[in-house]
C-alpha cells in the first residue's frame, strides 16, 4: 500500500493559521448590543519562582491539614462548615446550598458594557493579566474591534462568570489583539488618606530642577526587559545547582515497601471479582 505524503497546512504570513502552543482554560463570547465574537481566554502571566517545600528535620514533606483547636483531632471535608465571623467567636454558618444559590448565572459570555478612554482605568484596580484571542472563525470581527479600539484609544469594561465566580474585567487593544485584566472591586482600593501619606508641601523650584536632572540621567526611551528578572530566584536555582554538583545537604526520603501479603491479597480479590462477573454474564 503506497503512503500518504505528509502535507503541512499552508498559513499566512500574519501567523493566523499557525497551531497555537497552549490551550486555551475557558472558551466564550464577547459580546456588545448586536455583536457577538467568540474568543479564548489565556493566561497572561506565570509564575516561575523556585517552589520551596517544608520538610521535616528528616527530610519528610509536611502536609497542611485543619484541625479543632479545642480538640486537637484533624479533620476532613465532611467534618467542615463554613462561617462568617460576626465577632470573635461568633459566626453565622454557611451551607454549600446557600452558596450555590448565591452564585452568579453560568453564562459563556463575556457581556462588554461600556468603553472608556484608556487613561481613565487606573492600574492599581488590576489584578490578573489574559490574553483574548479569537475563535476560530472569528478572527475578522476580532480584529475589526481591536483595531477601532485601538484607533480611539479606548477600553471596554466587562463582566463574566468564570468558575462559578463573577468577575469585572477591563478590556485593552495592543497591536491588533485584546489584553484582559481582571480588577478589583472599589471597596477593595484604599486611598491614601486611609494610608496617611502626608499632605503635599511646597518646594522651592530649584530643588525641582535638581530632581529633573537626577531622573533624566537615569531614564531610558523604552523600558529595560533585562531590568525586570527575578535575580533572587536565579541566585536560589544556582545555589540549589552548587549544592547539587557537590552533594551537601541532600536528603532523601525512604518510602516503606509494601506488605507482600496485602499485594497477594488485592489480586486475589480482583481475580475473584472478575470470576464473578464472567459467571453473571
Amino acid at each position: 500500500m503506497a503512503r500518504k505524503k505528509a502535507t503541512r497546512k499552508k498559513t499566512s504570513d500574519n501567523g493566523e493559521g499557525a497551531a497555537r502552543s497552549a490551550r486555551p482554560f475557558w472558551s466564550g463570547t464577547l459580546t456588545f448590543g448586536l455583536v457577538s465574537v467568540p474568543v479564548d481566554l489565556y493566561p497572561g502571566n506565570r509564575t516561575n519562582r523556585a517552589p520551596l517545600r517544608m520538610l521535616s528535620p528528616d527530610g519528610e514533606p509536611l502536609a497542611r491539614r485543619y484541625y479543632s483547636e479545642k480538640s486537637g483531632n484533624d479533620l476532613q471535608d465532611d467534618d467542615m462548615v463554613r462561617g462568617f465571623e460576626l465577632e470573635k467567636d461568633r459566626y453565622v454558618i454557611v451551607t454549600d446550598d446557600e452558596l450555590e444559590r448565591l452564585a452568579p448565572e453560568q453564562s459563556r459570555d463575556i457581556d462588554l458594557r461600556r468603553f472608556a478612554p484608556l487613561e481613565e482605568i487606573s492600574p492599581l484596580y488590576f489584578d490578573r493579566s489574559y490574553f483574548l484571542a479569537p475563535s476560530e472563525g472569528s478572527e475578522k470581527a476580532y480584529r475589526l474591534l481591536a483595531q477601532t479600539m485601538e484607533k480611539q484609544k479606548l477600553a471596554g469594561l466587562a463582566t463574566f462568570v468564570m468558575r462559578g465566580k463573577e468577575y469585572l474585567v477591563a478590556i485593552f487593544p495592543e497591536n491588533g489583539i485584546l489584553r484582559a485584566e481582571t480588577m478589583r472591586f472599589v471597596d477593595e482600593i484604599r486611598s491614601p488618606k486611609e494610608i496617611g501619606l502626608p499632605e503635599k508641601k511646597k518646594v522651592s523650584a530649584a530643588t525641582v530642577k535638581k530632581f529633573e536632572k537626577l531622573i533624566m540621567t537615569h531614564s531610558a526611551r523604552r523600558l529595560p526587559l533585562k531590568d525586570l528578572k527575578d535575580e533572587q530566584t536565579e541566585k536560589l536555582l544556582k545555589l540549589v545547582e552548587k549544592k547539587r554538583k557537590q552533594r551537601k545537604d541532600i536528603v532523601e526520603v525512604e518510602v516503606p515497601e509494601r506488605e507482600e501479603g496485602k499485594v497477594v491479597d488485592l489480586m486475589a480479590a480482583l481475580k475473584k471479582s472478575l470470576a464473578g462477573k464472567r459467571k453473571a454474564a
